[in-house]
């Protein structure tokens, strides 16, 4: 039997990741082969297989129908990693059984490449279990992920490990922060990737607002993290999973630039969305996040400053309304006299806040382009306020019979935390597009 003829055999059961020192008690082999993969393996201890030391780093690489890609991405990532941890790194491709044979290709780069282990997987589907079933086999005491097309730059690598050296549990490779940004988005796409992140922040937003790039699918994490919890994942995104059920402290973020495929077809569908959406939905409901170390940590400071403004606002705007509509001044009508107000008003607190309250910020994102972007942002995030205002009012002065001046002002305490919160999120965070 060849070196190349030789699989993993893919781990059963829970979906469950064991601590290191659980892992290498067991008197596993080196790997198995394949005909032995097509078996129906009875347990997790069964399927993992290894006899060896720990390492230090375990990249999973997640595939289907990446026949084209994969030699350029182990080559390109073997250069990287023999230089950094020579002989202390595994690359695991893990792949769902694709009809152009991507498992049978990785198998034969196993002898250029020897730190290369493959799994062909038949029994069972999906990016994130994917994930979590090379992870199960790995022997590293960091483990990550890096999608299989390319579209991750591989030399990302080193910062995310640097970060995790440097203390992080978490480091995600993030194209919403310095140095980040997506290569050629379509608006359609840059609207779905950015409202999915404005639901993430609704629905979880101890999760999703504890990094910049929820739906990221480039990151790595200590194995003692994560080890020992039980995953249960919904789509093709797990890291959601792992910040909403592992014991995260710290979390790092390194700024990269998505890149557009070169080879093969983009598996992005709209589909993804929804069970982006449903693993939101599961992991609110389900009562794991008591696990969270990590409480929200709000920015008392910043959240005062940002109240200061709009209280600047309020004057702004009844000076401008008063000079528009009033009998003794211009006159005008009543409502473009408030619409020219209140997008005055606007635009005052946006050049205060942008200034001070989130000038730490807006000082790493120089120029007139980006500058303009956060308006508009901040614009739109202040329109949903206003919305928002008026749904409270009316729901607590009609349905619970409130006092109006009551009413007015619990809406306006929320949809003043509405703002803040999300401008923090979304504003002062752009994404450019870089070629």
């Amino acid at each position: 039997m060849t070196e190349s003829s030789i699989l993993l055999i893919p781990p059963s059961g829970i979906l469950q990741i064991p601590a290191l020192t659980d892992y290498f008690q067991q008197p596993f082999q080196q790997s198995i082969p394949q005909t032995v993969s097509q078996t129906n393996p009875q347990s997790i201890e069964q399927s993992v297989s290894l006899n060896f030391a720990p390492i230090t780093l375990s990249l999973v690489i997640p595939t289907y129908n990446e026949a084209k890609n994969i030699h350029r991405l182990v080559q390109q990532l073997a250069q990287l990693l023999d230089q950094k941890l020579p002989k202390n790194y595994e690359l695991i491709v893990v792949d769902d059984d694709s009809p152009d044979r991507t498992w049978e290709i990785a198998q034969t780069l196993v002898h250029e490449y020897p730190q290369l282990r493959v799994m062909r997987r038949q029994q069972e589907r999906g990016l994130s279990t994917a994930v979590i079933r090379g992870w199960q086999v790995a022997r590293g005491e960091v483990i990550g992920v890096i999608d299989g097309d390319l579209q991750h730059p591989p030399e990302v690598l080193l910062q995310l490990l640097a970060a995790i050296q440097g203390g992080a549990d978490l480091a995600v490779a993030s194209r919403h922060v310095e140095g980040g940004g997506v290569s050629d988005w379509s608006p359609t796409r840059r609207f779905l990737s950015r409202g999915a992140q404005f639901l993430g922040l609704l629905i979880l937003p101890r999760v999703v607002g504890r990094v910049s790039d929820p739906m990221s699918g480039y990151f790595m994490l200590r194995r003692s993290a994560i080890a020992g919890q039980i995953l249960s994942p919904v789509g093709y995104k797990i890291l959601l999973e792992v910040i909403g059920r592992g014991n995260i402290e710290t979390i790092a973020e390194v700024g990269y630039v998505f890149q557009e495929r070169l080879e093969g077809e983009s598996k992005v569908t709209w589909k993804q969305y929804v069970e982006y959406l449903r693993h939101l939905t599961r992991l609110r409901l389900s009562g794991k996040l008591s696990r969270l170390r990590q409480h929200l940590n709000w920015p008392i400071g910043r959240f005062m400053r940002f109240g200061l403004v709009g209280l600047s606002g309020v004057f702004v705007d009844m000076a401008v309304f008063y000079l528009l509509s009033d009998p003794s001044a211009l006159n005008w009508a009543l409502t473009r006299s408030k619409i020219i107000a209140a997008e005055v008003a606007i635009i005052n607190n946006f050049l205060w806040n942008d200034r001070w309250t989130f000038g730490d910020l807006s000082s790493k994102q120089q120029g007139w382009r980006k500058r303009i972007k956060r308006l508009v942002k901040f614009n739109l995030i202040c329109l949903g306020g206003l919305i928002l205002n008026v749904l409270l009012l009316n729901l607590l002065f009609n349905a619970f019979g409130l006092n109006r001046y009551v009413a007015n002002l619990i809406a306006i305490a929320a949809v003043t935390l509405w703002n803040f919160w999300l401008n923090l999120k979304l504003s002062w965070r752009v994404t450019d597009t870089k070629s």
